[in-house]
C-alpha cells in the first residue's frame, strides 16, 4: 500500500457546496477510483484557510497516474472547477505533500 497527502483549496463561499458533492460522489466515479487501485481517500477541510487535505491508499503509482486521464475523472473536474482553485485543464490545483512520519499499529 502506498499513502499520498495532498492540498488543495476550495473557495470560502463553496465549503458546503464542496461537502455535498462529495457526499453524492457519482458511483461511476467510485467504480473507477476502486479500479485504479484507491483503497481509501478521505478529504479534510481548514475552515479558517479553505485548505483541503487530501489523503489516500492506493495500490500501485502507475495504476493511480492514469485515473487522471479517464472520462469520468475529466467530466468530475469539470463539474467542480467552479468551486475550487483549478489548472487551465480543469484539474484542482494541488501540491503533494511529502511523508515524514507513519505509525502503524495495524501489522
Amino acid at each position: 500500500m502506498i499513502s499520498k497527502g495532498f492540498v488543495m483549496t476550495v473557495y470560502p463561499e463553496f465549503h458546503d457546496e464542496y461537502e455535498r458533492r462529495h457526499n453524492l460522489l457519482w458511483p461511476e466515479m467510485k467504480e473507477e477510483l476502486k479500479n485504479h487501485g484507491v483503497i481509501s481517500y478521505s478529504i479534510f477541510l481548514n475552515k479558517e484557510t479553505n485548505q483541503l487535505f487530501g489523503y489516500l491508499e492506493i495500490e500501485d503509482e502507475i495504476l493511480w497516474e492514469k485515473m487522471a486521464s479517464t472520462e469520468i475523472n475529466q467530466k468530475w473536474w469539470d463539474y467542480m472547477k467552479d468551486i475550487m482553485d483549478t489548472n487551465p485543464d480543469n484539474s484542482p490545483i494541488s501540491l503533494d505533500l511529502k511523508k515524514v512520519f507513519t505509525l502503524d499499529f495495524k501489522n
